[in-house]
């Protein structure tokens, strides 16, 4: 009864929740990392969302890494009030209609592992939604065949 509840909505319908006692006094010392203990949480967020993070994280004056190049998205790492370790990550690419990022990193890994290259990168990404995309047109039913 004294907690506050936090709520956040994960596009696939799932809801993430906080549950914070007002009382409680932030330690931002790091927590312990290792087998067994949450190393760091990540969130997925529009390119709008992740400029406007660093740029506010930079505004604060909050330690940060500044934005990382992960071949496939953008990342930047900072430390919440309580120590734990965030990721705001923003993907480069857009899945295919009736796609999934997953369905397009998937991929893009076994051309990259393919071509034994050492991450993914945009050529890997703009193969795999090619592919994806050739796919679902072979789905597709034409208008000629009476579909």
């Amino acid at each position: 009864p004294f907690e506050t509840h936090l709520y956040f909505y994960a596009v696939d319908g799932r809801l993430i929740f906080f549950f914070v006692l007002p009382t409680r006094v932030n330690d931002p010392t790091p927590l312990t990392e290792g087998i067994g203990n949450l190393h760091h949480l990540a969130f997925t967020v529009s390119r709008a969302v992740y400029t406007q993070v660093a740029e506010k994280l930079h505004e604060l004056g909050i330690s940060n890494t500044g934005p990382i190049d992960r071949g496939f998205m953008d990342s930047i790492y900072f430390r919440d009030p309580n120590g734990q370790l965030l990721e705001m990550a923003c993907y480069k690419f857009t899945p295919p209609d009736c796609y999934h990022v997953a369905d397009v990193l998937g991929l893009a890994h076994k051309i990259r592992v393919a071509a034994g290259d050492y991450n993914i990168t945009d050529k890997h990404l703009a193969e795999a939604i090619a592919q994806l995309a050739e796919r679902k047109a072979a789905m597709v039913p034409s208008a000629e065949m009476g579909g």
